[in-house]
């Protein structure tokens, strides 16, 4: 496990995954078979090593990646290096005769992301790409919405994603300075428009243009030395896609935005029949039968009371932790080679929507999203 000192890295990948499985007694396949995963951690700093160590009960680490590729006892590598650092990760561990997974985005073009997955195609290598929010609660009961027919036909989905990130003049920052950066890979669109492509060609369908508006709307942060720094990545976008079968997306990425909403992310899917709002959890329906008739008229207060019209889906499934529940099913592919489409190409598909953001910005322009 490559690049787990990071925030990701550690609380999602290490010790709400991978250290959670070890904790249940592994991942079980059959009655009497569990895949258990032994980790060995990789990383540049030995005391945050070490810390991670006694945090997750893991005993092994290292600070030589060649080394820990040499071992053939570790058969996966994953990277959740900064994206940067991420083809020449991947590329070791081919040659090294690895199984592949890693964080999106999995590289810094969509032409090395592509070069990735067929590296690891040409060695008969599995991969795979980490596509969280498709196991979130919330996500999940739209998915079960959509395949009752909930929606009828749906025409529109609208996201609001973010919160506000200090800048760290008086306030510590909650998110590392990198990421204001365009020179270390930073920005909002290369970050968020990789999710945005997963979370709408799996749910709602596959994206076929783009319009894209960046903005750095603060310019100077203070870094993790306190010192001030000039942001020179993107910290807000606003994109609109439009999918197969007429279905319009607007996504609004922001990380200087205070939030009034249900959550994080909030997703609005309004259809013929019924519209829904998912959080990260909770989901809330409004059928057509259930649906108001307001009528405009400013003049006096609004005599409807329109969030008492919605239904909180019910809890009808147990829901473990979203990264959890895809490292299960890589484990599964890997040991018994059990399907697993979410591979490289899969994130290079993410990849290529944000180049594609980007170029909108620049150009001012829609963009077509060609296949791979």
């Amino acid at each position: 496990m490559n690049g787990v000192t990071g925030r990701m890295g550690t609380n999602q990948h290490l010790l709400r995954s991978i250290a959670a499985i070890i904790k249940q007694g592994g991942v079980r396949v059959g009655a009497d078979e569990v895949i258990m995963p032994d980790p060995i951690l990789v990383g540049r700093d030995v005391n945050k090593l070490e810390k991670l160590c006694q945090l997750s009960g893991v005993q092994k680490m290292t600070t030589n990646v060649d080394e820990a590729l040499a071992d053939p006892h570790n058969i996966i590598y994953f990277d959740a290096q900064t994206t940067g650092r991420r083809a020449e990760g991947v590329r070791k561990a081919v040659a090294a005769g690895k199984h592949v997974y890693c964080e999106k985005p999995t590289a810094v073009s969509t032409e090395v992301a592509l070069e990735l997955y067929e590296l690891c195609k040409a060695a008969g290598l599995k991969n795979g790409v980490v596509q969280d929010k498709l196991w979130l609660p919330g996500l999940l009961k739209l998915k079960r919405l959509i395949q009752n027919d909930f929606f009828g036909k749906i025409l529109s989905v609208r996201g609001e994603f973010g919160y506000w990130v200090f800048e760290g003049h008086t306030i510590p920052a909650q998110r590392p300075s990198w990421n204001y950066r365009k020179e270390d890979d930073g920005g909002i669109i290369v970050d968020m428009l990789c999710h945005w492509r997963y979370v709408l060609d799996n749910v709602f369908g596959k994206v076929k243009s783009v319009s894209c508006l960046g903005a750095t709307h603060i310019p100077e942060r203070i870094d993790e030395q306190g010192k001030s720094y000039v942001a020179t990545a993107d910290d807000a976008a606003y994109a609109t896609f439009e999918l197969e079968g007429g279905v319009v997306a607007q996504f609004n990425s922001s990380w200087t935005t205070r939030v009034r909403r249900d959550d994080l992310l909030t997703l609005h899917v309004d259809g013929t029949k019924g519209s829904a709002v998912a959080g990260l959890r909770e989901c809330y329906i409004q059928h057509y039968g259930n649906t108001p008739k307001p009528v405009w008229n400013p003049d006096i207060e609004q005599p409807i009371k329109f969030f008492e019209g919605w239904a909180k889906v019910p809890e009808q499934e147990v829901f473990d932790n979203a990264f959890k529940v895809q490292w299960e099913l890589f484990l599964k592919h890997v040991v018994k080679d059990e399907p697993f489409p979410w591979d490289l190409r899969e994130g290079a598909k993410g990849v290529q929507l944000a180049e594609l953001g980007l170029d909108s910005w620049e150009k001012r322009c829609w963009v077509d999203v060609p296949e791979l």
